[in-house]
């Protein structure tokens, strides 16, 4: 069978199509994704109106190419499946009311993905071996939670972030350094040539919870930045990098540790969302399981971030037990797993 995935969540405009064998094993026969990057770099982040435009201007054009890289017609489709929760309200609107009239228009099944669950499910695509129940890592420029997925469609939010995503605070630690947007990568890149001995507060909040604070650590180096600026002399941009980077994967590492602590029984951690990228956090994760003597599944680098593979990859499940939907979708910006 064949789904063909939508997302528009929030800057990256993606069709996919996707085939599945009797077993479940996936094929992704095409994934296409028109970034919007170049477009908000300018401002330093996503302008969501501008981001509804631009999902406008290119979701049909993406969709013909999709399919034709697939080499299959909207006959050979046996479902639709788009993002409809949670995001930007107006990116999410765009892709939802083209899956619905295109859905709608060729008598095909409408498959509701919500994006988190995308993200998880983009690991089922280079690891078929995986299966529920785990532990899982959701951590974007939108979204940081810690999930507990007792089966393929039934997920439990346990742990998440309370204010600032990591993403989001790896973006304005690399903006006040003077990087462009999005910062993660570069982040990432110029950690590796400081050294991390400046301290800067956990997110890992100090309770009986699971969830997390990267408010404390973005303004701690703004801090320390401006100090450092008042004292004059050269910043010391790949220490502050390193030391940030630092504070906030221990951060991770302790709630995952504690989530592990928690639910013992569960001998399988996977990570997803665009900071899975990130290859301090990858590295410190892989040594955590290690030593716990758990699985690790992370997504391959090119699914990380947004893309409708993912939503079709989750829509799989969600095809298996029926779970449609009618012209009535509707998108909503917030929404649990």
């Amino acid at each position: 069978m064949k789904i063909l995935g939508f997302e528009s969540s929030c800057d990256e405009t993606s069709a996919a199509v996707l085939e599945f064998d009797d077993n479940g094993k996936i094929t992704v026969l095409s994934n296409i994704v028109a970034s919007q990057i170049d477009i908000h770099a300018r401002f330093g982040g996503v302008v969501p109106e501008i981001a509804s435009r631009a999902h406008t201007e290119a979701i049909s054009k993406i969709t013909y190419e999709a399919l034709e890289t697939a080499n299959a017609a909207i006959g050979d489709i046996d479902a639709v499946a788009v993002t409809a929760s949670p995001g930007l309200i107006g990116a999410l609107l765009v892709g939802v009311n083209f899956a619905k009239s295109l859905a709608y228009a060729n008598k095909k099944p409408l498959i509701a993905v919500n994006h988190i669950k995308g993200h998880i499910a983009a690991n089922y695509i280079d690891h078929p071996e995986l299966k529920p129940p785990f532990l899982a890592l959701v951590a974007s420029g939108g979204h940081t939670s810690l999930i507990k997925a007792d089966t393929y469609r039934d997920m439990t939010t346990i742990g998440a972030t309370r204010d600032d995503a990591l993403g989001e605070a790896f973006d304005k630690v690399a903006r006040v350094l003077g990087m462009p947007y999005p910062g993660g990568a570069a982040m990432d890149k110029l950690a590796y040539e400081g050294k991390p001995n400046i301290k800067f507060p956990s997110a890992a909040i100090k309770d009986d919870t699971l969830d997390f604070s990267f408010s404390g650590i973005k303004t701690a180096v703004l801090n320390h930045i401006n100090s450092c600026s008042q004292k004059g002399g050269e910043l010391p941009r790949a220490d502050i990098a390193a030391s940030f980077v630092e504070a906030a994967v221990s951060s991770v590492v302790i709630k995952m540790n504690e989530a592990l602590d928690k639910y013992p029984d569960v001998h399988r951690v996977v990570l997803a969302g665009g900071v899975a990228a990130n290859s301090h956090l990858r590295a410190a994760l892989e040594n955590l399981c290690k030593n716990r003597g758990v699985q690790l599944y992370m997504p391959a680098l090119k699914y990380c971030g947004d893309n409708a593979a993912m939503i079709a990859s989750a829509a799989y499940f969600e095809y298996k037990a029926g779970a449609f939907s009618d012209v009535s979708l509707n998108a909503s910006a917030v929404a649990e797993v």
